[in-house]
């Protein structure tokens, strides 16, 4: 909680200020696709959860301080930590396999997007959680723990 929801709630604070004072503030928070549907991990879905939240409620109570939050939610990105697990064929092939686009993202893919919730082109997207997930989280696949 401390990590995922604490840190974004307390740093959201800390800049309230000075994008009050901007007057075209962006928060994006980001979360992931565990916070929408379960991936295997529930502590870290609740907490990704709990942060999409957050980012709803601040959306509604900053906009008349011209303060905009959005939450981006990546599934398996190309990154240096997911890439150790990628090398295990079987988790990289189960990826591709309930990913309709069957890849895993790439870190630019994520990126582009946060960089837009910041542009003034963005000025009327707030409170939402878009994912960036090749069509994963409306796959409807689930997870089944092995034993």
């Amino acid at each position: 909680m401390a990590t995922n929801l604490e840190s974004a709630f307390h740093l959201s604070q800390l800049a309230h200020p000075l994008l009050k004072a901007s007057s075209l503030g962006s928060i994006v928070l980001m979360s992931s696709v565990a916070g929408i549907v379960h991936t295997g991990s529930s502590i870290y879905g609740a907490t990704k959860g709990a942060m999409n939240q957050l980012g709803r409620n601040l959306a509604c109570e900053w906009a008349s301080d011209n303060i905009r939050v959005n939450s981006v939610c990546p599934w398996v990105i190309a990154t240096p930590l997911a890439n150790d697990g990628l090398r295990d064929e079987e988790f990289g092939k189960a990826v591709e396999s309930k990913t309709p686009m069957g890849r895993v993202g790439n870190a630019n893919e994520v990126s582009s997007l946060v960089a837009f919730l910041c542009l003034p082109a963005a000025s009327y997207i707030t409170g939402q959680t878009i994912c960036v997930d090749g069509g994963a989280t409306v796959n409807g696949f689930s997870f089944k723990p092995q034993h």
